[in-house]
């Protein structure tokens, strides 16, 4: 899971602002935020498991 992404200095404004906006969600609790965040990745990592995961044949 090495994957690096760089960003240009428009993009990264942007990231900025989104974080800005869910920190603030959160009443600028960052671990709270964070923790969400990690909570939220988990399930779409398990939506896209699911989806790529061989399906068996229905008889």
């Amino acid at each position: 899971m090495a994957h690096i992404v760089t960003l240009y200095s428009r993009q990264e404004a942007a990231l900025q602002a989104v974080a800005d906006r869910f920190v603030a969600v959160h009443k600028g609790d960052v671990m709270k935020a964070l923790k969400e965040m990690i909570v939220l990745n988990g399930r779409l990592q398990d939506q896209l498991d699911a989806r790529s995961a061989p399906r068996r044949a229905a008889r």
